[in-house]
């Protein structure tokens, strides 16, 4: 209804021919937007001018010209949760569509690779897990992992001029500092994927860190010195990571490989991969069509690296 904050004020009358709708309905949106958190100032004989946005999220924002036709179009969202991939599993056996997507404006305990605590708090960033039922083999899930990190670095990129890097398998980076994270968990069989659930979080609008985070982590606002729309930014994530979804499920990963190497700095220089069979050194040569990162050791043998803590030497 409102393309931006100012002096203009739109007419219930103008708003009610454009929609469609009686006058009365849109005293009721109104009054729906005020219990959302958005300031609208209401004037006889000139209309409604918004004031100010909301800090919180509200469906109605975020499904206000998005672009998809399924990432984002069920929303559900959460003041505050313990974790939105737990919620988010809940509502996937139960039969959630493709593209559901849960949102919390703080997790109590969210946690990232390896169950590590990730810092969420409210109202400062976005905190989603979207349920995913692609029509793949189980054979070919790791990717989306990567297809999805590209996305964010993408929209981050759009967003904010930033150009953020990627550090495989799952981290965005602006410096060296840790912008967002991915968590993806698959419920499958051996020849079906029942659901995947890509955990997001992302350091918006955080103004500081825990004092043991501070060296490693950062965010939008702190790295722009301005505030950022947490709405615009999922949208735009949700558009792209339908996009590239799209992309990978018709052609594979191949075509978005060159994407995602575009955003990563750590091709060509050592790096030591700590996994669960032991750690390794050498020169990161890039990665498979598949998502395995290749490592070159000093004896010229390639290792292929399927999950580990990745640390630029």
């Amino acid at each position: 209804m409102f393309s931006s904050m100012g002096n203009e004020y739109i007419s219930g009358q103008q708003i009610a021919q454009e929609l469609g709708c009686s006058r009365q309905a849109i005293w009721k949106a109104m009054d729906e937007l005020r219990q959302d958190g958005f300031e609208i100032e209401a004037i006889r004989r000139k209309g409604y001018r918004l004031i100010g946005n909301s800090d919180q999220f509200s469906k109605s924002e975020l499904l206000y010209q998005l672009n998809t036709s399924h990432i984002g179009q069920v929303i559900e969202l959460y003041e505050s949760v313990s974790s939105t991939q737990i919620i988010a599993h809940e509502k996937a056996k139960d039969g959630a569509k493709h593209g559901t997507v849960i949102m919390a404006e703080e997790q109590t305990s969210g946690r990232g690779r390896m169950t590590r605590q990730w810092s969420s708090p409210k109202n400062t960033g976005i905190w989603m897990s979207t349920i995913l039922r692609p029509t793949i083999h189980p054979q070919e899930a790791p990717p989306i992992t990567l297809v999805v990190a590209v996305a964010i670095a993408q929209s981050i990129e759009e967003l904010t001029g930033i150009i953020p890097t990627i550090k495989w398998p799952n981290d965005i980076l602006v410096g060296s500092k840790k912008i967002a994270g991915i968590l993806t968990e698959l419920q499958s069989e051996m020849d079906v994927i029942h659901y995947m659930i890509i955990g997001t979080g992302i350091n918006v609008n955080t103004e500081e860190f825990p004092e043991e985070l501070k060296s490693i982590a950062s965010s939008l606002l702190i790295e722009t010195g301005e505030k950022q729309s947490r709405v615009k930014l999922a949208q735009l994530i949700w558009e792209k990571v339908e996009k590239l979804l799209d992309i990978y499920e018709k052609h594979g990963f191949a075509p978005i490989k060159l994407l995602w190497e575009s955003y990563v700095q750590s091709i060509g220089q050592e790096i030591q991969a700590r996994t669960l069979q032991g750690t390794y050194q050498g020169i990161m040569r890039g990665i498979t069509d598949k998502g395995v990162l290749e490592l070159e050791l000093s004896n010229g043998r390639i290792v292929p690296i399927y999950s580990a803590d990745i640390e630029i030497l």
